[in-house]
């Protein structure tokens, strides 16, 4: 059996015995000599070279993907009868960091700072003494309520270290009670959670039931102070929405990792807005135990046993 490797990430993968591992460029499409693979290993793959893959490697039966969302995958055509499989698990702590230091930035009003430094600016208003308690203002997360929304490995990472600098943490999920030591309700206690969030976090996949999920009638429930997060996916939020809300001054603030469209055009009226973080998709980008998680789907695979992870067809 042979195993298609990416050359995108580092992989010291030991494979079981009748397993062969090829090592591909992700950005070229795979040679004639190797589309007899039975699995694939993706990783930063551009959409043409992946659809490519779908149409030209007839024996896959599987593919595995180190994205913690499979949506790339699903979208590039692969026959319905390759069981998928996502590196959920391999992004939590790298994620979380990033998430951290986002709601961080935004707290310390780190935006402002370095727009004041650029302009060589001594923001004297943004130092010195300042209010213990601020009730207009998301200044801290010492007592601020912090909304997970998507409340899976990620979230369960991150949580904690929301909570150790002294923030209520809530996560919303389909289905209710209490994860990773925190209290989860579902979307449809958001009238009555959203009006006491301090920040909202996204780390919702991109689905059907997800597209635009961040909208009009969400950002409404929040006070005018509120941040929103967004280290899931861009296609979760109404980028319209947001401006109009921020514009408006209804919202606090945004910062954004991910975007409907990637990267995120020039003219886009996010890059303008004073209280709008933007990264350029920098949460994830390293799966941290890769080739863990590729060995033991690899010995699963080949002994006929369920796979982890397995997104496609469902498990």
């Amino acid at each position: 059996m042979k195993v298609l490797l990416p050359d995108s990430v580092e992989l010291d993968v030991t494979l079981p015995a009748g397993v062969t591992g090829v090592v591909y460029r992700v950005e070229e499409p795979i040679p004639d000599e190797h589309t007899d693979a039975e699995v694939l290993v993706v990783w930063g793959n551009p959409p043409a070279p992946l659809a490519d893959a779908a149409r030209r490697l007839q024996r896959l039966r599987w593919v595995q993907t180190l994205a913690a969302g499979p949506d790339a995958v699903l979208q590039a055509g692969f026959d319905r009868r390759v069981v998928v499989t996502a590196g959920l698990g391999l992004h939590d702590q790298t994620v979380a960091e990033h998430t951290l230091a986002l709601v961080l930035a935004a707290a310390r009003r780190l935006n402002l700072l370095v727009r004041a430094q650029i302009g060589r600016r001594w923001a004297g208003e943004l130092g010195g003494r300042q209010p213990v308690r601020d009730r207009g203002a998301f200044r801290t997360l010492r007592d601020a309520h912090v909304v997970i929304w998507g409340f899976g490995g990620i979230a369960g990472t991150l949580a904690p270290l929301l909570a150790a600098l002294g923030a209520r943490v809530t996560g919303v999920a389909r289905a209710a009670g209490e994860r990773h030591g925190f209290p989860v309700v579902t979307a449809a206690d958001f009238p009555a959670l959203l009006p006491t969030a301090d920040v909202l976090i996204s780390i919702l996949p991109a689905t059907a039931a997800t597209a635009g999920a961040l909208d009009t009638t969400v950002l409404g429930l929040l006070p005018p102070h509120a941040w929103v997060v967004n280290v899931g996916r861009g296609s979760t939020l109404d980028e319209t929405a947001l401006l109009a809300a921020l514009r408006a001054g209804r919202l606090g603030g945004a910062a954004l990792d991910v975007f409907a469209t990637e990267p995120l055009p020039v003219d886009s009226g996010l890059w303008d807005e004073p209280n709008v973080i933007i990264t350029p998709h920098a949460a994830g980008g390293r799966p941290v135990g890769a080739a863990g998680l590729i060995e033991e789907n690899l010995t699963a695979f080949v002994a006929a046993e369920p796979l982890r992870n397995q997104v496609w067809p469902h498990s």
